[in-house]
């Protein structure tokens, strides 16, 4: 039996940057304040979620009512383990985006900043509904509005280009919530006659197993942002957007609300016990092995290196989605810690991009040839985050990857653990070519005279780096957090 508390935290959460939003619109003359009030919503919001962890390490369930619609039809929150993983890494890598936009923006001197900004704080204030959402009805709400925030963002260059890829992002995402997500949830209502999420599961044992599937089906084929083949299109096209707003595509925000409301489905909408049921979880887990190789497969042909990253991240995506549907204390561990891991380290990669983009105006990888001589902090963080994706053994990849294996090896899959062993070698054959081209290439004469990035960009990949190895030398203190959290 769950023990759970009340409490407006929640809310107050969610509130703290829809809030913010408003006030960087009065401040679109003053562009340092406007960034000032983005950049202390973000850490406030921060620590106003680390205040409710002491609580859920105890086993409490925070709730909070907001309102009913019909009997079983709530908009509620509800502050678990799994959502304090999610809500923790997003809030905390926001503040680090949010200085390295300043940086990108600035530095571009791109147009439409307040619109940005805006944006910004309403797509994070929307992520952290979803992380918060206690009900099926709460995680579509917020679901939605994160594609809807994002939608400027991603089409914020106003080019044929940025409309062609922003018209991709909201078709792929937007479309497949109506055709998929909103018959699912009402078939659901229909089966479970209330959409709150519970442990162990909402949906009855004894209904239709046939039915069960197919809902199954349309709940995966909904969550488009998990970027799982073949519903993954839209990503590559949106790195179109500005850098920052990549970084928060890829490792904060979209793609994470994907693989978590992934992740709702499968523990508190069916549960464990009826997944291994229903014979979900091998086919499950193969589906996102395929995703995982297929993905990296695609990565080793791109040039253009945001596309490469744009890959990769469909790749690592399914790594987590590939833990969460093994349905066991081992594999969930890794998918939570690589939610963690790939955040870390695939917005440090993204910084990266964007700093050599703004440095030199490069954004193919054949014309990096030996940057790493005259931007060696971002290319040592580069390689960094590069090594981590890899799996090499010292850096979180690897200890996410050693628990994703065990979970395989849980479920009797040899098969699982030889997709995850080759996958690593692809990794490393997507990343170590960029490496030893930027070190070991002969640097172009012309490139001589390029420096570093602006500081204010080299500091939040720095950091972020830092951290990713932090991870990977000290896990313990974080494995311990999450897998408290996660036994809560």
């Amino acid at each position: 039996m769950e023990m759970t508390t009340f409490s407006i935290m929640p809310v107050l959460v969610v509130l703290t940057s829809a809030a913010a939003s408003i006030l960087i619109m009065l401040l679109r003359d003053q562009p340092d304040r406007r960034e000032a009030v983005s950049l202390i919503a973000g850490i406030i919001k921060f620590f106003m979620v680390i205040t409710m962890v002491p609580a859920v390490r105890e086993g409490q369930v925070i709730v909070c009512d907001l309102f009913h619609i019909l009997p079983g039809l709530n908009v509620v929150f509800r502050v678990d383990g799994f959502s304090l993983v999610f809500a923790c890494v997003s809030s905390f890598l926001w503040i680090f985006t949010t200085l390295y936009s300043i940086g990108y923006m600035r530095g571009l001197n791109e147009h439409a900043q307040t619109r940005y900004y805006t944006c910004f704080s309403l797509t994070l204030s929307a992520a952290l509904g979803v992380a918060f959402s206690g009900s099926l009805f709460t995680l579509y709400l917020f679901y939605e509005l994160v594609s809807i925030f994002t939608y400027p963002l991603v089409m914020h260059h106003e080019d044929s280009e940025a409309f062609a890829g922003a018209k991709k992002y909201i078709v792929y995402l937007m479309g497949a919530g109506k055709l998929f997500f909103l018959p699912a949830i009402v078939i659901t209502y229909i089966l479970a006659g209330n959409l709150d999420f519970g442990p162990g599961g909402i949906l009855p044992h004894d209904a239709d197993p046939t039915l069960l599937i197919v809902l199954y089906i349309l709940f995966i084929a909904a969550i488009a942002k998990a970027g799982l083949i073949p519903l993954h299109s839209w990503l590559p096209s949106a790195m179109v957007a500005p850098t920052p707003v990549s970084a928060l595509l890829h490792a904060v925000a979209v793609v994470k609300v994907g693989v978590f409301c992934v992740a709702r489905i499968i523990y508190n909408v069916y549960g464990p016990e009826l997944m291994q049921q229903l014979h979900l979880v091998l086919p499950s887990a193969y589906f996102a092995s395929g995703t995982i190789l297929i993905a990296s497969m695609i990565a080793l042909t791109q040039d253009n290196l945001k596309a490469r990253l744009a890959y990769s991240t469909v790749s690592q995506l399914a790594y987590i989605v590939m833990g969460f549907t093994l349905v066991s204390m081992s594999s969930m561990t890794g998918g939570a810690l690589h939610i963690a891991n790939h955040a870390f380290s695939k917005i440090t990669l993204f910084y990266c991009a964007g700093a050599i983009f703004v440095a030199t105006g490069k954004k193919y990888i054949s014309q990096l040839s030996g940057i790493g001589r005259i931007m060696p902090f971002t290319m040592a963080a580069f390689t960094i985050g590069a090594l981590s994706m890899i799996g090499i053994p010292g850096t979180a990849g690897f200890i996410t990857k050693w628990f994703l294996g065990l979970g395989a090896l849980d479920n009797n899959s040899m098969l699982l653990l030889i997709f995850i062993l080759t996958s690593s070698l692809l990794n490393a054959g997507y990343f170590i070519p960029v490496i030893y081209r930027a070190f070991f290439f002969k640097l172009d004469p012309a490139d001589a005279h390029l420096r570093e990035a602006p500081k204010i960009m080299v500091v939040p990949l720095s950091v972020t780096a830092c951290i990713t190895v932090l991870l990977g030398f000290f896990p313990e203190p974080f494995l311990r957090l999450i897998q408290g959290l996660l036994g809560s």
